[in-house]
Parts: C-alpha cells; structure tokens; sequence
C-alpha cells in the first residue's frame, strides 16, 4: 500500500530534501512509524515522548484534518495523500 506524503519545508532534509515521500500503513500511525523506519529522526519531531503526535503537528489525510476523524488511528487506503503541516504561531 502507498501512501503519498507531502513533508514540509522544516523537515525535508531528513527526508533527503524531498517535498513527498512515499510510505505504507494502515493507519496514520503505523505511517508515522514506516516515516521513521526510513528517515530516522522524523518521528521525534512530529511526536512527543508518549508517542502521541505533538499539538502543533497537523495531518490531514485528503485534505482533512485528523482531529475530526480518527486521529492517529485514522486508517489509510492505498493512493491517500496526506500533508503534515506545521503550526504556525505569531501576532503582535
């Protein structure tokens, strides 16, 4: 099963500088881990030490936010696409 991964700029270069990387799980999870069986250190910044993806971590599998679905037990079917994108913060 691939599954199509859009890595942002801040993390590209443990993915070798690649703007989408291709990984297999069954659900967001099992994702997370084959991201970091291939690019170790990937996984340290998208989850905390519980293993549970860090609050400023959005993933979105086609284009919707994990939070309104499974969350990391989202499950994923071969050609879903998902973004992980970064929070971003700041004002005046």
């Amino acid at each position: 099963m691939a599954i199509r991964v859009k890595i942002p700029t801040p993390l590209q270069k443990i993915c070798g500088n690649q703007a989408e990387i291709s990984v297999k799980g069954a659900t967001v999870r099992e994702l997370v881990d084959d991201i970091e069986a291939t690019y170790p250190g990937m996984k340290e910044r998208l989850c905390d030490e519980a293993g549970k993806l860090r609050r400023f971590i959005n993933v979105y599998v086609n284009e919707e936010d994990i939070r309104f679905l499974s969350g990391d037990q989202t499950p994923l079917k071969d050609g879903d696409e998902v973004s992980i994108i970064p929070a971003i913060a700041g004002g005046i």
